[in-house]
């Protein structure tokens, strides 16, 4: 495979593209196992996530246990203290792979691109520690999620999860669905090495719809899901700006917009669609096999 970026052959890429990940976010990354920084990854994702104190998201002993059995726990620090935490586990030892449970960062931190490096850290490391594979999950409705999982990082939803994790009371998905796509980073595939690289590819819905891409789920102008048709060989699935602020100003539009993307991209993906890209205009960009020989 031609590697015009050069970045298929640097020896060392991995921990080279953590380093300058972490230095342009400012921050050192490092695995922790001392008690007290544990306990400030505790409160760090209480802080992000608000969650109901009966039910937390980590505890110090748990992470402490993860640590010392050898799973990946890592803060981002800089000149303030810790602004960033990851969390993973293994996945069974015959798939080689872990499985990154939660990842946060202050919002003090945010824009400085701190979860890049997190995530890039999380990437050498596993690698080093033979592990071929990262999955994790992210909510559909969250934009800025997609764009950076799947454009910034490389990953490729796998998977459509209905309500995976059921009701969770805290400042984040204010009682939703937990609806969540799996998605799966294959730490050496061509995709990963260049999006580490800052290589990243750009899509256009202007220029895909152009092309005869299909709408499968359109936005109305006063930004309602409007449902479409998922026909032809590229399908375009849209999601509201910011979720996120319209569950506390508008609930009802909210669910609205999750049964409707559950509906296009939860079949979609079901009748084996896979997931190409994300227009950070807020569009997946998806991709349905070919039937009997040709595309449908």
């Amino acid at each position: 495979m031609s590697d015009p970026t050069g970045v298929l052959a640097r020896p060392g890429e991995a921990e080279a593209a953590a380093d300058a990940a972490a230095g342009a976010a400012g921050v050192r990354v490092r695995v922790l196992t001392e008690l007290s920084e544990l306990r400030q990854v505790d409160r760090l994702f209480a802080a992000i996530w608000r969650p109901d104190p009966a039910s937390p998201l980590v505890t110090p002993e748990l992470l402490r246990a993860l640590s010392k059995t050898g799973s990946y726990v890592a803060g981002a620090f800089d000149d303030s203290g810790m602004v960033g935490a990851c969390v993973g586990f293994f996945a069974p030892p015959a798939q080689r792979e872990l499985h990154s449970h939660i990842a946060g960062v202050a919002p003090a931190a945010m824009g400085r691109s701190v979860g890049r490096a997190l995530k890039l850290h999380q990437r050498a490391w596993a690698l080093d520690h033979g592990v071929d594979t990262v999955t994790w999950t992210f909510d559909p409705l969250v934009s800025r999620n997609a764009y950076f999982n799947l454009v910034k990082l490389g990953g490729v939803p796998v998977q459509y999860l209905t309500d995976f994790y059921g009701g969770m009371r805290d400042g984040v998905n204010g009682g939703d669905d937990t609806d969540r796509l799996l998605v799966r980073w294959d730490l050496a595939a061509s995709r990963v090495r260049q999006a580490s690289a800052g290589v990243l590819p750009r899509w256009s819905v202007a220029d895909l719809t152009c092309s005869g891409a299909a709408i499968a789920l359109d936005r109305s102008p006063d930004g309602e899901p409007v449902p479409g048709r998922a026909a032809g060989d590229t399908v375009l699935v849209a999601v509201p700006p910011d979720v996120e602020a319209l569950r506390r100003t508008d609930a009802a539009r909210a669910r609205r917009w999750r049964l409707a993307v559950r509906e296009a991209l939860g079949t979609l993906l079901a009748e084996g669609a896979t997931v190409q890209g994300f227009d950070r205009a807020g569009w997946y960009v998806v991709t349905r096999p070919a039937r009997d020989g040709g595309t449908s």
